[in-house]
C-alpha cells in the first residue's frame, strides 16, 4: 500500500493539535496533498513554534479552542463535516505530568472522550485515527521490542493517560462506532524529531538550547534507550492507516506501531553525540547529578505488522535524522522562509517514500 495522493484530494480532514509540533507538521502535509484541513487545538505551546515559524496559519484554518469543552468541540465538528479525524492534541510530556496530573488526564483522556462523543453524532465520519504513543505500554525493561497485543500500562501520569486513551478508544470502537460504521484505530509511535520543536525537557530542543548558549547540556537519563524517528516517519504511517480505514474499514480498525528500525534505536547519550559531531566546535554534555522522577529506561517497538499490512517502512537513518533536524533549526536561524523549508523536506521525503 502506498500513499496516495489522488486519495487526499479535497478530502475533508479534522485535525485536533494542528499547533503543535507534530500537528504543524502533519497540517501542512495535509495540505499539500490537497486535503482541506481544518484544525482545532489550543495555541502553539512554545515561542517560537514551528506553527509561528513557518506562517502555518496562512495555509491551515481551524479554531483555537480546548477539546475539553465537550459542547464547543461537538458543535465545530458537526459544522464542519468531515469524513476523516486525526487525533493529535494532547499534553505530551513526562515530566509536566508529573506536575500536573489532573490536567494531564483531563486532555488526554476527557479531551478524547469528548472528540469520540462528537464523532458519534457526526454522521459524515468515516474514519479515526487516535495517536497515543510508545510509552502506553506496561514497561518492564525487557530486550524484547513490544508488539500491539502486549499489556497496557504506565508509571507516570502521561504514560498512564495514553494507555487508558487505547482501552478507551477499544471501548467505544466495539461499544459505539462500529455499528455506525465508523472505522477507529490508534497509533503508537517512537520519540520523534524533526524541525520546529521548541518544547521544553525533550532532547533535540534542550541540546540546541544550550550549545546555542555556549553550554553545556545535561542529560538526566543518557542511558535510556529510545526509539528516534524524524517526525515525518510516524506521520506518513498515519495517514496510510486512516487511507486504510476509509478503503479498508473495520478490518484494519485496531492499535498499530510506527516505530524505526533496529538502526534507530539508541541511549540518549549516543544521539546526543551523533548531534554534537554536526554542531561546530563538536560541544560536549554531563550527566546530571540529581534524582529524577521516573522515565523508562529500555523502550523499543515492533512495527512489523504496519510493515506487513500498511506496506509502511521507516527508512531514515538516525544520522539523516538529526541531520535534517539540525538543517531546519540553522535555516530558521538564517532567516529563510521557513514554510518552504518545511515543504521542501516534505517533498523530498515523500519523493524518497513513495
Amino acid at each position: 500500500m502506498a500513499l496516495n495522493p489522488a486519495f487526499w484530494q479535497g478530502r475533508r480532514v479534522l485535525l485536533t493539535g494542528h499547533t503543535g509540533f507534530k500537528g504543524g507538521w502533519l497540517a501542512l502535509w495535509l495540505r499539500e496533498l490537497g486535503a482541506e484541513v481544518f484544525g482545532y487545538a489550543l495555541e502553539a505551546s512554545t515561542t517560537p513554534s514551528l506553527w509561528q515559524a513557518a506562517r502555518l496559519a496562512e495555509r491551515v484554518p481551524g479554531r483555537i479552542a480546548d477539546i475539553r469543552d465537550a459542547e464547543a468541540l461537538s458543535r465545530d465538528l458537526l459544522a464542519f463535516r468531515p469524513e476523516i479525524v486525526l487525533h493529535l492534541a494532547a499534553q505530551p510530556l513526562v515530566r509536566e505530568s508529573y506536575r500536573a496530573p489532573a490536567d494531564t488526564y483531563g486532555v488526554n483522556l476527557m479531551g478524547t472522550l469528548n472528540l469520540l462523543e462528537a464523532v458519534r453524532q457526526c454522521e459524515t465520519v468515516r474514519a479515526v485515527v487516535v495517536v497515543t504513543t510508545d510509552k502506553c505500554y506496561e514497561n518492564r525493561e525487557w530486550v524484547w521490542p513490544y508488539r500491539e497485543q502486549d499489556a497496557l500500562g504506565g508509571v507516570d501520569p502521561y504514560s498512564s493517560s495514553k494507555a487508558c486513551v487505547e482501552l478507551l478508544c477499544a471501548s467505544w470502537r466495539d461499544s459505539f462506532l462500529r455499528a455506525r460504521g465508523v472505522a477507529l484505530a490508534t497509533a503508537r509511535a517512537g520519540n520523534v524529531l524533526g524541525g520546529g520543536d521548541w518544547s521544553p525537557e525533550r532532547l533535540i530542543p534542550d541540546a540546541l538550547a544550550a550549545w546555542q548558549r555556549g553550554e553545556t547540556l545535561t542529560l538526566r537519563y543518557p542511558q535510556a534507550t529510545r526509539p528516534w524517528q524524524h517526525v515525518l516517519e510516524p506521520l506518513q504511517g498515519y495517514l496510510l492507516l486512516a487511507q486504510a480505514l476509509v478503503e479498508q474499514g473495520d478490518g484494519v480498525a485496531e492499535a498499530w506501531n510506527f516505530g524505526p528500525d533496529a538502526s534507530g534505536v539508541a541511549p540518549v547519550g549516543e544521539v546526543v553525540e551523533q548531534l554534537a559531531r554536526l554542531w561546530p566546535g563538536c560541544p560536549g554534555w554531563t550527566a546530571s547529578g540529581e534524582v529524577q522522577p521516573h522515565e523508562a529506561g529500555l523502550l523499543t517497538l515492533d512495527s512489523s505488522k504496519a510493515r506487513q499490512r500498511l506496506g509502511w517502512r521507516p527508512n531514515g537513518s538516525l544520522a539523516q535524522t538529526l541531520e535534517r533536524t539540525l538543517a531546519w533549526h540553522q535555516a530558521w536561524q538564517a532567516g529563510q522562509d521557513m514554510q518552504a523549508f518545511t515543504r521542501a523536506q516534505i517533498a523530498a521525503f515523500q519523493g524518497e517514500n513513495p
